[in-house]
């Protein structure tokens, strides 16, 4: 990946340009996290993808190298909390917005991965798969990526019996059936749930199953 995508968006007055992408729509439990980073032109590595195409080993690695040779780089979250309170769109978005506010850079253009560029102080476009097209978007996800991968195992720690840290909050098999034993966590995202209602004969049966399988 290089910087022919990003700099075909150059111009005398566009010069700085801040990549932004999001981690976490998906999950039912955890924040939505968005980082942002403004590269140097010269910055290469050979390694550098769209964050969910990388193994865990390559991500952390990257991680630490876009910190260390970004120009500037931060990272926004959005709580379930507003999650719940304004949707998983509008949250992602001002997860969006800290991240650029949290990197202290005020850029020229900002990439932002998705279609949508709703309430950015900044000139904004969006790009959809841009994730995989630029490496600005690439080196926001992966800033994304791990910071709510490592937030998980942390609340995997806060909250047992869920098993946040293997799918990250993701909607597996295993985690809505722990919901739905266990009842959410504080971290859980409510207006996500509505599955409980709406497969709850189907949980119930693997929840008998599960525990007569336990004793």
């Amino acid at each position: 990946m290089d910087f022919s995508f990003d700099k075909q968006f150059t111009s005398e007055k566009v010069r700085v340009i801040c990549g932004v992408d999001e981690a976490g729509r998906g999950p039912l439990a955890g924040p939505v996290v968005a980082g942002a980073c403004v590269l140097p032109d010269d910055f290469y590595e050979e390694m550098l993808d769209d964050s969910k195409k990388l193994t865990e080993k390559k991500r952390d690695r990257l991680y630490d190298i876009i910190k260390e040779k970004a120009l500037f780089w931060g990272v926004g979250i959005a709580t379930p909390e507003e999650i719940d309170e304004i949707n998983i769109l509008n949250a992602s978005l001002l997860a969006m917005r800290r991240a650029i506010e949290a990197s202290g850079v005020v850029p020229d253009l900002v990439l932002v991965d998705g279609n949508q560029t709703r309430g950015f102080q900044q000139p904004a476009t969006a790009i959809v798969g841009g994730d995989a097209k630029s490496p600005s978007i690439a080196a926001a996800s992966i800033l994304a990526k791990v910071t709510r991968d490592r937030m998980m195992a942390e609340l995997d720690s806060v909250y047992p019996g869920y098993g946040l840290a293997g799918h990250k909050g993701y909607p597996t098999k295993a985690h809505k059936l722990a919901v739905y034993m266990n009842g959410p966590s504080p971290c859980h995202r409510r207006s996500f749930l509505s599955f409980l209602e709406r497969d709850r004969e189907k949980l119930e049966a693997e929840a008998e199953k599960l525990r007569a399988e336990n004793g």
